[in-house]
């Protein structure tokens, strides 16, 4: 099996979190921002509903030769999206919102996607 192209891994991303936002949405969700980028690196999804505001890693596996896309969230990741949220936040104005991290396990199948979301990850 040969590895995906750098197009279809982007495709697979963006298709992950297509699915990820249709639950969310479903939720009550709106989003805020989609790949938002500084020099720190790039936030997934950021969404909000009422007062709480979520940052949301989406992890998207077409099959099980690297396990779960949450497993992929290691500390350093946590970490660096923490940071990302921080500078999100100075630049956005959401001050007084509640904040949560969450990440979002999608597995794209012959049947569509599979979304996992994983609430208040860490």
């Amino acid at each position: 099996m040969s590895r995906p192209t750098t197009n279809e891994r982007t495709a697979r991303g963006r298709a992950g979190e297509d699915a990820a936002l249709g639950v969310y949405e479903r939720r009550g969700f709106a989003l805020v921002a989609r790949n938002w980028r500084c020099h720190l690196g790039e936030l997934d999804l950021v969404i909000v509903r009422r007062d709480l505001l979520v940052f949301c890693e989406v992890k998207t596996r077409s099959g099980p030769a690297f396990g779960g896309g949450y497993e992929a969230v290691t500390w350093s990741k946590r970490r660096k999206i923490r940071n990302l949220a921080d500078a999100y936040l100075e630049r956005s104005g959401f001050e007084q919102a509640r904040v949560r991290f969450d990440v979002a396990s999608v597995w794209l199948g012959a049947r569509g996607a599979d979304v996992e979301i994983f609430e208040d990850a860490f």
